[in-house]
C-alpha cells in the first residue's frame, strides 16, 4: 500500500508567467491562483485531481528560466511535491522523514496547503503536502511550525 495519493505539484521556473498561465488556462481550462511577492511572481495552476503546476517568474534573470528542449538538459524543474490525503498519514510520513534525517520536520502552512520540505538521498528538494480549505497565504505570511515528536 502506498501512503501518498499522487503528485501535489511540480515547481518550475519560467521567463513568462503570463504566457504559461494563458497556455494552461486555454488548453486545460485550468483554474489559477496568481501570486506576486518580493523578487518573484508565482502561480498555482490547477490541472485537476489535486495536481498543480507551480511556476515561478523572477524579477532578476535566472539561468533556468528558459529551460531547454534537450532531454535530460532542461534544468528548469525546481522540486516535486507529493500529495497526502489525510492528517494522520501526513504526520506518519513527517516522522519517517525526520527519522531518515531528510528533514528537521518543520511544517509550513500556506493556508491552502500545508507542507514539509525534505531532501531525497540524491539531494533533490521535495515536499509532502496536504490540501487545506483555509485562505491562501503569501510566502511572507506563511506560518511555520517546528516538529514535535509524537509518542
Amino acid at each position: 500500500m502506498t501512503l501518498s495519493s499522487g503528485c501535489n505539484h511540480v515547481a518550475l521556473v519560467t521567463q513568462d508567467l503570463d504566457r504559461l498561465i494563458g497556455f494552461y488556462s486555454r488548453v486545460f481550462e485550468a483554474e489559477v491562483v496568481d501570486l506576486a511577492e518580493g523578487p518573484f511572481r508565482h502561480a498555482m495552476i490547477d490541472l485537476g485531481a489535486g495536481f498543480c503546476l507551480h511556476p515561478f517568474e523572477f524579477t532578476d534573470p535566472n539561468p533556468h528560466q528558459a529551460g531547454s528542449d534537450r532531454l535530460f538538459d532542461r534544468g528548469h524543474l525546481d522540486h516535486l511535491a507529493i500529495n497526502v490525503d489525510d492528517a494522520d498519514t501526513f504526520e506518519e510520513l513527517r516522522s519517517r522523514l525526520v527519522a531518515e534525517g531528510a528533514t528537521d520536520g518543520e511544517l509550513t502552512d500556506f493556508g491552502t496547503v500545508r507542507t514539509v520540505w525534505f531532501e531525497d538521498p540524491d539531494g533533490m528538494g521535495c515536499e509532502i503536502t496536504i490540501w487545506s480549505t483555509n485562505v491562501a497565504r503569501t510566502f511572507e505570511n506563511r506560518i511555520q511550525e517546528p516538529y514535535i515528536a509524537r509518542f
